[in-house]
């Protein structure tokens, strides 16, 4: 049977109190105990169905959780206060001083510096490697190799991860693959597919309206619970926690997403099928000539589409700066970092969402310092879009 998230989420029955269509929003911090033995039962984990304290759980992320679980196939999730807060918890859960990590050399900014400068100050180490050379994987494995950390569809250059193989490697050595699934949801279900973890900015295609910043953590219940211990859980102790509000919000955002993401694949593809006879050079695994279209075909969930994210390299930081420029006053959409918004938005990835990589390690990885990344909106006349685009590429200098 195949796998279908937005159905998933579509059959939980997830109502308020008063028989509201859509679930309460619990707007409290601490939660009181008719009998004082439960509270005693709660904080050793043995009450069900009790609240304790909202950093720990609270009934309205309680609810976004399971329907995110939902569309995962998980046992279970955990939401944070940002796609940041879900990478670091699930990282710092499963490592100790003087541990090792492998990771994708190709990644989001923000991810590669919290692997490259802030985790050895605990003594925790990562190997950074091209996540496409299986063999390159292997050979960077060392003793104590905790994780293979990377992202379904890379960020910015748009790399597919071969997750079962990464995952039979894996497992082989007691290892934990964690999988960032932000740029692909309902596309590719990294657990279907052998990931132990998956983690999400729910900031981005999830939610779709860039008002609020959020994440969430997947996995088995065992490694959930684990994460919210009263005594040594990291998301526990550490704190992240999602305010219940926006948890609401995204909730009910999560159920036009599996339309949404068609809308995006629709878009980003129809652009990517044109930009590429203006003689341009286009990054979109929905292209046939993407080195990685065969294994996303064979990985995905075919009714969403390849994604709503596309490159274009314009060679140099200058001329990607000018057809930013041209495109914003033209009406495509923003120049601003972040992505599956409504509105297409696009970056110099090299200068922005990428800053924190080095120079060299940009260059190692094939980033041209003029690629520009969009993330394309949900447009209802692509083609009008195209054709603002053709004509700010045809006025460039």
């Amino acid at each position: 049977m195949k796998f279908d998230p937005a159905s998933n989420i579509q059959d939980l029955l997830q109502f308020g109190e008063y028989g509201d269509v859509n679930p309460s929003i619990t707007d409290s911090a601490t939660f009181t105990f008719m009998q004082a033995n439960t509270m005693l039962e709660t904080f050793h984990g043995e009450a069900e169905g009790c609240f304790l304290y909202s950093r720990h759980w609270n009934p309205s992320n309680k609810y976004l959780a399971d329907a995110i679980s939902a569309m995962e196939g998980t046992e279970a999730a955990w939401v944070t206060a940002s796609g940041m807060g879900a990478i670091s918890n699930a990282i710092m859960q499963l490592c100790n001083s003087g541990d090792h990590i492998v990771s994708s050399m190709t990644t989001y900014g923000g991810t590669y510096a919290l692997l490259a400068n802030y985790l050895p100050k605990f003594n925790i180490e990562t190997s950074f490697v091209d996540i496409s050379d299986i063999e390159a994987v292997e050979n960077a494995i060392q003793p104590n190799t905790k994780i293979i950390y990377t992202e379904s569809m890379t960020n910015p250059l748009l790399v597919i991860s071969d997750i079962p193989k990464l995952a039979a490697m894996a497992h082989k050595r007691n290892i934990k693959l964690i999988v960032d699934n932000t740029f692909t949801p309902m596309i590719i279900a990294p657990s279907a597919l052998g990931a132990d973890i998956t983690v999400y900015s729910l900031t981005k295609f999830i939610n779709g309206k860039n008002d609020c910043v959020a994440g969430a953590i997947c996995g088995s219940v065992d490694f959930i619970g684990s994460l919210i211990d009263v005594n040594n859980g990291t998301s526990m102790l550490l704190g992240p926690v999602l305010d219940p509000l926006r948890s609401s919000q995204i909730l009910k955002n999560l159920h036009t997403l599996h339309i949404r993401m068609k809308q995006h694949s629709y878009n980003a593809m129809y652009l990517a099928q044109k930009l590429k006879k203006l003689d341009l050079k286009v990054i979109y695994p929905g292209l046939e000539e993407h080195p990685d279209h065969e294994l996303m075909s064979r990985m995905m969930n075919p009714d969403f589409g390849y994604g709503g994210m596309l490159a274009i390299d314009m060679k140099t930081t200058e001329k990607a700066n000018e057809l930013m420029e041209k495109m914003e006053l033209a009406g495509v959409g923003y120049l601003a970092v972040s992505l599956g918004y409504f509105k297409t938005l696009f970056s110099c990835s090299g200068k922005s969402t990428s800053s924190e990589v080095p120079d060299e390690l940009q260059k190692k990885m094939g980033m041209s310092e003029g690629l520009v990344r969009f993330s394309v909106g949900l447009d209802n006349d692509i083609e009008r879009t195209y054709q603002k685009i053709k004509q700010c590429i045809a006025e460039m200098k």
